[in-house]
C-alpha cells in the first residue's frame, strides 16, 4: 500500500524485549484480509516467544495473538468477512486443512499449522494480515479491550476445561488472565472452584475468591477437599506432582501452557489409581465459536490493564513480574 506502521518487533530472540520500528504495511493477499488493529491483550505466551523459551520465532516477528481489530481491506477470493466486520485473532492462524488431524477435528495439531505472533506477524502493531477462516466475530457485548484476552486466555482457558470433563470440584493453579476468564465460566457450570496461587499472595487469593472460589490458599497448601480436576495455568513443572497429590483417585490434571519447566520425578503412587495428566495445544476453531457463544451468557467479564503500543515491553515486564490481576492489553488505535 506504500504507507508504513508502528510494529514492535522481536529482533533478538531471548532478549526478553521487543523494539518499535516503522516498517512497511502490509498488503493483503489472497486469502487474506488487512486488519486496523485496536486493541491486542499480552499474553504469557508472547513472554515465552520473547524470552525465547519458545524456539522457533520467524525472524523480526511481530508478537502479540489476541487481536481485536476491523477489516480494512480484503484479498482476492475472501468472501468470509466485509469490510468494517470485527475480527478477533488467536494463536492458531493457519492450517493445511488436509493432514488427519485437519480431517478429524484436530486441527490444533496440524503439524503445518502456522501461530500469529510467532510463526506469522501478530497484532503488537498498527496494521496486520491474516486468514479469514481463522479469525472470529466478536460479539457486540464485548468491547475492543475487553475482548481481546478472550482471544487466548479465554480460548484455552476453555479448551483447558472441556479437558477437566465434568469435575465438580475443580483446582486453578496461577491465577492469571487465564484462570480469572475460565473461573468465571465454570462457577456459572455450577462447579466448585479452589484457587492456588503463589504461595502467601494474599492479594491474588482474594482476586480468586471475588471469581467464585469457594477457597483460596498457596499453590504449595492441599485444599480442604479432594478434587475431581485440576488446570495448571501457571508454566511451572513442580506444580504437576502437587496438583496429582490434590486430586483424588480418578481424577485429572491438564497443563494448559505451551511451555512449562521441567517436571520433577515423582512417584507412581501419586499417578496410580487412574489419575490422568495431560496437556492442552493450541486451540481449534470449534473451541473459539464455542466459547464466544457461552462467554456473554455467563456474561464473562475481564479485567484489563491498558498501555500504549510503545509501552508493549512496560506490559511484558508487567505480566512476567505478576504486578497486575487480569491481562495486560495494549491500546494501538487509541
Amino acid at each position: 500500500m506504500g504507507e508504513d506502521m508502528r510494529a514492535m518487533v522481536l529482533e533478538r530472540p531471548g532478549s526478553g524485549r521487543v523494539s518499535l520500528r516503522r516498517v512497511a504495511r502490509p498488503a493483503p493477499g489472497p486469502g487474506q484480509v488487512l486488519i486496523r488493529v485496536h486493541k491486542c491483550a499480552v499474553c504469557r505466551t508472547d513472554l515465552h516467544v520473547v524470552d525465547g523459551e519458545l524456539t522457533a520465532p520467524k525472524p523480526d516477528v511481530v508478537p502479540g495473538h489476541e487481536v481485536i481489530g476491523t477489516v480494512a481491506a480484503l484479498g482476492a477470493g475472501v468472501d468470509r468477512f466485509a469490510v468494517d466486520d470485527r475480527v478477533g485473532v488467536p494463536w492458531l492462524g493457519m492450517t493445511c486443512g488436509e493432514c488427519a488431524y485437519c480431517l478429524s477435528g484436530r486441527e490444533n495439531l496440524c503439524p503445518e499449522a502456522r501461530f500469529t505472533g510467532y510463526t506469522l506477524d501478530g497484532g503488537f502493531a498498527d496494521w496486520m494480515v491474516a486468514d479469514p477462516h481463522f479469525c472470529f466475530a466478536i460479539p457486540d457485548f464485548y468491547s475492543d479491550a475487553e475482548a481481546a484476552p478472550l482471544m487466548c486466555a479465554g480460548l484455552i482457558g476453555y479448551r483447558s476445561l472441556v479437558k477437566a470433563g465434568d469435575a465438580r470440584r475443580l483446582g486453578l493453579y496461577g491465577f492469571g488472565a487465564a484462570a480469572h476468564i475460565i473461573a468465571q465460566v465454570a462457577a456459572w457450570q455450577g462447579r466448585e472452584l479452589y484457587g492456588f496461587t503463589k504461595p502467601g499472595d494474599a492479594a491474588a487469593q482474594d482476586f480468586a475468591r471475588s471469581l467464585g472460589c469457594v477457597w483460596a490458599g498457596g499453590s504449595d497448601d492441599a485444599p480442604p477437599e479432594p478434587l475431581d480436576a485440576a488446570i495448571l495455568f501457571a508454566p511451572v513443572g513442580a506444580l504437576v506432582p502437587a496438583a496429582l497429590r490434590a486430586v483424588a483417585p480418578g481424577g485429572t490434571v491438564v497443563c494448559a501452557g505451551i511451555h512449562m519447566s521441567d517436571i520433577p520425578s515423582f512417584p507412581y503412587d501419586l499417578l496410580w489409581r487412574e489419575r490422568t495428566l495431560l496437556s492442552v495445544a493450541n486451540l481449534t476453531r470449534r473451541d473459539g465459536e464455542e466459547f464466544l457463544r457461552i462467554a456473554p451468557q455467563v456474561p464473562v467479564r475481564t479485567t484489563t490493564h491498558l498501555y500504549p503500543l510503545e509501552r508493549a515491553n512496560d506490559a511484558l515486564d508487567d505480566l512476567r513480574a505478576g504486578r497486575f490481576e487480569g491481562a495486560a492489553v495494549l491500546d494501538v488505535a487509541g
